[in-house]
């Protein structure tokens, strides 16, 4: 915590960016999914090239996932419930950076092989639009960006404890009371990754990530699909001699 009081250049950063951000987000899926539902969707490309994306692709969203996953515990579960239960902040520490570690070098990885295969596959190549640029450009970015904080942090010996910062603030724009003096005393690390993190979430609706939000539960209640034989000695009435009647 701080009692140095937020400026200007502090609230336009740590308040005011994150909510025309938030605002892009939830406004633009609502009128993406008004107005091209038809564009909904990732375009795949799986049908010009499948080896490189069989390892590629499971690389990468499965670590996005942990790295999602890891940043919804460390900023949204406050620091005295996690003592609460007896985790302390060493151990905690050492669990998140293993963990985040491997999920961000996952992630890595996999998105260097997709962005590899794009790059050297003629069709896929072909089918790559300017946005999806912007995209890989934002997302990356993003990426780097925290992982190197992290990294960074811990090789020089001086890991910033950002439960103590950044989560706070974090917490404080959803509860409507934002906290920009948090933020403001943070490390240009985290600050760099957090603006990259809103310049995402702010393009996010335009972009082929709206198929994060296209999961086909409809599967899972949808009748049987029933098949219908050609063979007329399968049918359940035997075939009418002649021309049929047109309607």
């Amino acid at each position: 915590m701080t009692d140095q009081p937020a400026g200007a250049l502090d609230i336009l950063l740590w308040a005011a960016i994150p909510y025309a951000s938030i605002a892009c987000f939830v406004v633009g899926h609502v009128w993406r999914y008004r107005y091209d539902k038809f564009g909904w969707t990732t375009r795949s490309s799986q049908l010009y090239e499948n080896r490189l994306l069989r390892l590629g692709s499971p690389l990468f969203h499965y670590g996005i996932l942990l790295v999602i996953l890891g940043h919804v515990g460390g900023l949204l579960i406050p620091k005295s419930w996690t003592e609460a239960v007896g985790i302390g902040q060493h151990a905690y520490h050492l669990v998140a950076v293993g963990l985040g570690a491997i999920a961000g070098a996952a992630t890595l990885i996999g998105a260097a092989i997709l962005i590899y295969r794009r790059r050297t596959v003629g069709p896929v190549f072909s089918a790559t639009t300017r946005n999806d640029k912007i995209m890989y450009v934002l997302l990356l970015g993003t990426i780097l960006l925290g992982l190197g904080t992290t990294v960074l942090g811990n090789l020089t010996d001086h890991p910033h404890d950002y439960r103590d910062t950044v989560s706070p603030w974090f917490r404080s724009i959803f509860a409507l009371r934002p906290e920009p003096e948090l933020m403001a005393v943070a490390p240009l690390g985290f600050q760099l990754h957090a603006l990259a993190a809103w310049a995402l979430f702010a393009f996010w609706p335009f972009s082929r990530l709206v198929h994060v939000f296209s999961m086909p539960l409809g599967y899972l209640t949808r009748p049987y699909i029933v098949y219908r034989s050609r063979d007329p000695r399968l049918g359940s009435r035997a075939p009418r001699r002649g021309w049929e009647q047109v309607r």
